[in-house]
């Protein structure tokens, strides 16, 4: 187990194993770390420069005031996460969504593939995914669109 974790490029989900355990799922490998998802990310905003819920606030001006808001990570890159629940939850799981390849309906689970190949089960609706993904496709062009018009 790890005990610092910063949200990197490789980096493709966030998913909690219990209320202060979280995996880490990365391209070539998964790391467990004894830190909430909520820890992992608000520890890699700080990394970058902000905080969670600084990144939040940005987010929510960005595409307005949005419940489950997606969080830009690291701008330059950039780094959106988005969450599967409401992040207050401990049950919070982070999604990459550079790294979504596609998602499918499982039953009442969703399985998520990204693009190298990995895939996950999450135990969330498949409306409930798109909604998400559009939301972090919304932030994704505003940033975009922002950092394009101040050149």
């Amino acid at each position: 187990m790890i005990d610092q974790y910063e949200i990197k490029s490789s980096t493709l989900a966030i998913l909690p194993v219990s209320s202060n355990i979280s995996e880490i799922i990365e391209q070539d490998c998964n790391y467990m770390i004894e830190k909430s998802s909520l820890e992992v990310m608000d520890d890699s905003c700080r990394y970058f420069g902000s905080s969670y819920y600084g990144r939040e606030i940005g987010s929510k001006a960005l595409i307005g005031n949005n419940y489950k808001a997606p969080i830009i990570v690291e701008e330059t890159r950039p780094m959106i996460f988005l969450p599967t629940s409401s992040p207050r939850f401990s049950e919070c799981s982070w999604i990459s969504l550079k790294h979504i390849h596609k998602y499918e309906r499982d039953g009442e689970k969703t399985v998520i593939t990204f693009q190298c190949g990995k895939k996950l089960e999450l135990e969330i609706s498949i409306y409930s995914l798109e909604n998400q993904i559009l939301r972090a496709i919304c932030l994704e062009n505003s940033l975009r669109n922002r950092l394009s018009s101040e050149k």
